[in-house]
């Protein structure tokens, strides 16, 4: 694991003092003072460094990924280059969320991962293919930015246009009570995915058409939206306590269906969230304490590359 640490920014200030006459060598003196003092307090501040304490969200790697913004830290991968058979629905790029809008930071539909998380989804996925499935993420990491675009959208109790699929039987006004939507989310320290399984060969799905008709997340497979997934008894991201893995009113084949998912990412390393069934965390996490808010996108990996040559070039 690698430690960040972030430079202490102070604020501009001017170097000067009242107006007012100043004579003689004493005011020389005087001037001297303040002019040194200000240069020292000003050199502290560039010099000084903090470490990135528990909880924070770091940007460990500034470069030019997006016009400035941070690459993600060198433990971090995009899970096609590890395993290209699992499938990728990476719903918070389309507008087929509980929001109705791409989230913010998702500027590519891939999932980013760190090494140690696409190593136990590809450990999972070859003993899912052998009994003819395929894992299916819906999400991986999640940059802080997307964080809070959930928390504002939380709080704009006017937005509920996704209510008839994602929430019908909720009351939005308790989602932060109800532990729906949270300031920090595991997805950001990014050992956490949300996924699922797909019986191959997979078929096609066709695509979300905003404004089109919504059907409850808990209904009946047949009448939710079309999702070339196994019948989970809800579908992907449902705010209903019929989504909890263990729910005793989910029974028969779909019950089958959660067991199997979630005994297969057990041995592979990975933790259920009890209240998402389709939510899994890789313990130990690699980074246990820290969010990020790099973009999701191939450069925030892939760029970290150009980053150091230019780097390296800017020294000779």
């Amino acid at each position: 694991m690698s430690a960040y640490v972030d430079g202490v920014h102070g604020r501009e200030g001017r170097l000067g003092g009242r107006r007012g006459s100043v004579n003689g060598a004493s005011g020389a003196r005087r001037r001297l003072r303040r002019l040194v003092r200000g240069l020292t307090v000003g050199l502290a501040a560039a010099l000084t460094v903090t470490a990135v304490p528990a909880g924070a969200v770091a940007s460990p790697v500034e470069g030019g990924a997006h016009g400035g913004e941070p690459h993600a830290p060198e433990e971090f991968v995009a899970l096609r280059t590890v395993d290209p058979t699992i499938i990728q629905e990476m719903r918070y790029f389309t507008p087929h969320d509980f929001m109705g809008v791409r989230v913010t930071g998702y500027r590519e539909p891939t999932c980013l991962v760190t090494r140690d998380t696409a190593d136990g989804l590809h450990r999972a996925q070859q003993a899912f293919l052998r009994r003819g499935y395929s894992l299916k993420v819906y999400d991986c990491y999640r940059p802080q930015r997307a964080v809070n675009h959930f928390m504002d959208w939380a709080k704009d109790l006017d937005d509920q246009r996704m209510k008839g699929e994602f929430y019908p039987r909720i009351d939005k006004s308790t989602l932060f009570r109800d532990g729906y939507i949270a300031e920090k989310s595991g997805h950001s320290r990014d050992s956490t995915v949300d996924l699922t399984l797909v019986k191959l060969p997979a078929l096609p799905t066709r695509p979300y058409v905003p404004g089109e008709p919504l059907s409850p997340c808990y209904g009946p497979k047949e009448s939710r939206f079309p999702d070339n997934s196994l019948d989970m008894g809800t579908g992907f991201d449902c705010f209903d306590t019929l989504a909890h893995t263990l729910d005793p009113r989910v029974k028969g084949k779909q019950r089958a269906n959660r067991l199997l998912l979630k005994q297969g990412m057990e041995q592979a390393g990975f933790t259920n969230y009890p209240s998402e069934w389709w939510h899994y965390t890789l313990t130990p996490e690699t980074f246990p304490d820290t969010s990020f808010d790099f973009p999701v996108s191939w450069r925030s990996v892939t760029g970290r590359r150009n980053h150091r040559a230019e780097t390296a070039r800017s020294r000779c």
